[in-house]
């Protein structure tokens, strides 16, 4: 599918579009984790460098999450939709629950100093769903640096790509270093690439001090079952039972 012919009206936020509503920053709940309640839905930033896996993780988690709880993506790219479209494709949500924005040439700022396309989203998607209790927001490639703005995301996971070499971890990086969950992803490339995966993760730990750190193989669906955790556990998500005869992975 190309992006002349996905559909303006679904999927896509304009640069130009304002916050129609005040989105304010989050709150910690009594137990000092993200509330959902707050303001509404739990926002949770992805970022991570080009190619280490941040779609494949939104994909991940809207299949398994989508049919227990009401839930939205938004993806960041630089000129393309790319990534929205490839999730339409993947059917692991209604396509009106995903919206594509487009970044332009710098797709940090999107996420850090000038939030507002995205904020803009938010409140469309809060428009069109009352009730969303979760909404992931995928950051376009950049590199180690890119965090997200604490008025966009309550919490925050970075995906790094094991076949993108053993100094990665020691490189650090605010996104790396900070984020609130770290994803090494691709684990499972380690001993094609030259890589001893127990030093891998022993430098990832040792850059985040107390900060989590999963080791995961995401296509395989490895690590997507403790990244779930978390975000139950640090987000107070809370997951209705799968019904009876339900298949995971398909949009409702």
């Amino acid at each position: 599918m190309s992006p002349e012919a996905f559909p303006a009206k679904v999927g896509t936020v304009s640069a130009e579009k304002t916050v129609s509503q005040t989105v304010s920053r989050s709150c910690l709940d009594a137990s000092g984790n993200a509330s959902r309640f707050s303001h509404g839905p739990l926002r949770v930033g992805i970022g991570g460098p080009v190619g280490s896996g941040k779609t494949t993780l939104t994909e991940q988690l809207a299949r398994h999450l989508a049919p227990r709880l009401s839930m939205a993506v938004i993806t960041n790219d630089i000129y393309t939709r790319e990534d929205a479209e490839a999730l339409m494709r993947a059917q692991v949500l209604p396509q009106e629950r995903i919206r594509g924005v487009e970044t332009g040439g710098c797709p940090h700022t999107a996420i850090r100093e000038d939030a507002s396309i995205n904020l803009a989203a938010i409140a469309d998607l809060n428009a069109a769903f009352p009730g969303l209790e979760l909404i992931l927001i995928e950051s376009g490639g950049d590199n180690l640096a890119a965090t997200f703005s604490p008025e966009l995301a309550d919490l925050t996971i970075y995906v790094i790509d094991t076949a993108a070499g053993q100094d990665i971890p020691r490189k650090r990086g605010p996104g790396l270093a900070r984020s609130d969950l770290l994803v090494v992803n691709k684990t499972d490339l380690a001993p094609h690439v030259g890589v001893d995966a127990e030093l891998l993760e022993a430098d990832a730990r040792a850059s985040r001090g107390s900060r989590p750190v999963v080791m995961a193989s995401l296509r395989h669906g490895r690590g997507v079952q403790e990244i779930m955790d978390f975000l139950v556990r640090e987000g107070g998500l809370e997951l209705a039972p799968l019904k009876a005869g339900h298949e995971v992975g398909h949009a409702p």
